[in-house]
């Protein structure tokens, strides 16, 4: 880092506390404002604030990270635009006309409240030990590759040795506490127009690196000689090549079950990963908390829209970045990322992990260095903004706002605020968890997997199927809650290396079956089981009364109702559509090896 990229870091600062510092003084003391921004948010900046709160630390750390090592793999994951479309237009409306605040809160509408506070009480623990702790850990990585001399000695005795703070900590608690300082004053107002700055830095910065990259390495054609057909291969086979499948639970070097390969195949890409993608962008409160914050339902349709072409773009910002990483490893034309992230020629995973930030300190010229740092930060700060709204949210009106139903709408806000702080707290414990144990990283990227299949069946089928109930929702969201709990009790003494499991568990054994299972496989069964219970206690119990459903299924819309929806959207947002769908396709068809 040079002095022209320390300006341009430093000018991204100015800018971005520019902007929180003018919302924050528009803010006003009701929760309408503080948690959904007066519902007044315009279409571009529900988009683009979408967009930000999704291009976290698992793109900057994990996405980049398996370009280098497993190719255009996860790109079914970023190519999942189209369920942005689906928000807009299945969704949406139903979200609008309610006026809810969480989705926890439009499932007590659509059901019961029982379901309400177990799906709030489930978010609030996924999203600490998920999405604060991924945050936190991205930020140590970019931190710890880019400044890795930062030191400070704060001279505190610590196992008998004074306590450094290295710059894996300086870098997530400087995440932490600047991104919680403007969330806490701003709410959702200050999270989504900081993130919509910071939407632009990320894409042009990441675009730069794309290009620099690139323009190093020697051009396009160039990454996919080096890269060869099976990185740009979308569709990866049940086993791998040379390797006989079988349904017996066996794993040998020749021989194996095919729910054992862990290679992202195409099977669990095709019926598992949409059940994620979907529960993610359509049901989850740190995404659609965006869209109710719009004023009516066009402007969240739009922003929606608007998301969904933004969410193109990953594949060519963060996926090709750390392919490009791999590839000038490989030629040896950039010896120092060599030394980072192979070993014998091969690519090792947890190191491939600073695959992005690796590029950047390495490949691109002073100035532009500079721009991409700041890509960096926003994304880090806009993913952990977001989580810290959603939780103070989710906190605020599902459970305090429940418990004391005559309160002001003052010391709503206040709670808010003292409920992001405390998420800021708990982030800033997390960090000495996370940097000493690399290994969580990766194991909580299955968690979403197991979390996601109950709230899917819950709101999809929901609004599908009015004579479904709230015995039914209660029974699904907790059958499907054991089972992904069931899982991870099986995953985590092995994820940790526990004494007696270094080596997991004895072949053959059911746990290791448990345990070996693809992630994305075992997510499909929870789907399948929660599907059944859903539909069995729902017809063995009485079915939900109209009145109160009324509005909230595709079976109990008025015309009136159906109208106002009809008169919200014109062609331009039907040819959006279709263009997004037309590039899926087109990427699809191109990533084929």
């Amino acid at each position: 880092m040079q002095l022209l990229d320390w300006a341009f870091v430093g000018g991204y600062f100015v800018l971005l506390f520019g902007v929180a510092w003018w919302v924050i003084r528009k803010a006003k003391d009701t929760a309408d404002d503080y948690f959904l921004a007066g519902r007044n948010l315009g279409w571009w900046v529900v988009g683009a604030s979408i967009f930000a709160s999704n291009i976290g630390s698992e793109h900057l750390v994990g996405l980049a990270g398996s370009g280098a090592t497993d190719g255009v793999a996860m790109a079914h994951y970023e190519l999942h635009a189209w369920c942005l479309l689906v928000l807009g237009w299945v969704f949406v409306p139903f979200y609008m006309r309610s006026q809810v605040f969480t989705m926890p809160e439009f499932l007590e509408r659509r059901f019961n409240p029982t379901s309400r506070w177990v799906l709030s009480l489930i978010s609030l623990v996924a999203y600490v030990l998920t999405k604060i702790a991924v945050g936190i850990f991205a930020g140590g990585i970019v931190f710890g590759v880019l400044l890795p001399e930062l030191r400070i000695d704060t001279g505190i005795p610590l196992g008998g040795e004074p306590f450094v703070l290295d710059s894996f900590w300086i870098g997530s608690i400087l995440v932490i506490v600047l991104t919680g300082a403007y969330t806490i004053l701003g709410g959702l107002r200050a999270v989504a127009y900081t993130e919509a700055l910071q939407t632009v830095v990320l894409v042009v910065g990441s675009a730069l690196a794309t290009y620099f990259g690139l323009k190093l390495l020697g051009g396009w054609s160039e990454l996919r000689a080096i890269a060869g057909s099976e990185m740009f291969n979308l569709w990866k086979p049940l086993v791998p090549a040379g390797v006989d499948a079988t349904w017996a639970p066996v794993k040998s070097a020749d021989r194996m079950a095919w729910y054992f390969n862990d290679a992202y195949p195409w099977l669990g890409m095709l019926f598992c990963a949409p059940i994620i993608g979907l529960w993610y962008w359509c049901t989850d409160q740190y995404i659609v908390q965006r869209a109710l914050g719009a004023p009516n339902e066009q402007q969240a349709r739009r922003g929606s829209l608007f998301a969904a072409v933004l969410k193109l773009l990953p594949v060519f910002i963060f996926i090709i970045p750390g392919m490009i990483c791999f590839a000038l490893a490989q030629t040896g034309k950039v010896p120092a990322i060599a030394d980072e992230i192979l070993a014998d020629g091969q690519v090792v995973r947890d190191n491939a992990q600073a695959a992005f930030p690796l590029l950047v300190k390495h490949a691109l010229p002073v100035g532009v260095r500079g721009i991409v740092v700041a890509g960096l930060l926003a994304a880090l700060m806009s993913s952990l903004a977001g989580v810290f709204n959603a939780s103070a949210t989710l906190f605020t009106m599902d459970f305090y706002s429940r418990l004391h139903r005559s309160v002001s709408q003052e010391r709503l806000v206040w709670i808010g605020r003292v409920a992001t702080a405390v998420m800021v707290l708990i982030g800033l414990i997390w960090v000495p968890v996370i940097k000493e144990s690399r290994g969580l990283y990766d194991y909580l990227q299955g968690v979403q997997a197991y979390l996601a299949p109950p709230i899917f069946v819950v709101f999809f089928l929901g609004v599908f199927n009015k004579r479904l109930n709230g015995p039914g929702c209660l029974a699904t969201l907790l059958v499907g809650f054991a089972l992904g709990l069931f899982r991870l009790a099986v995953d985590t003494p092995v994820a940790l290396g526990w004494a007696g499991l270094e080596n997991g568990y004895a072949e053959g054994s059911l746990l290791w079956i448990v345990n070996n299972m693809f992630f994305q496989y075992y997510s499909l069964l929870i789907f399948l089981i929660c599907v059944v219970v859903m539909f069995v206690v729902s017809y063995l119990t009485p079915p939900p009364e109209e009145k109160k459903i009324a509005g909230l299924t595709y079976g109990t819309i008025s015309s009136a109702q159906r109208a106002e929806s009809r008169a919200s959207w014109g062609w331009g947002d039907v040819a959006t559509s279709a263009l997004v769908l037309a590039l899926i396709l087109t990427a699809y068809l191109y990533f084929r090896g």
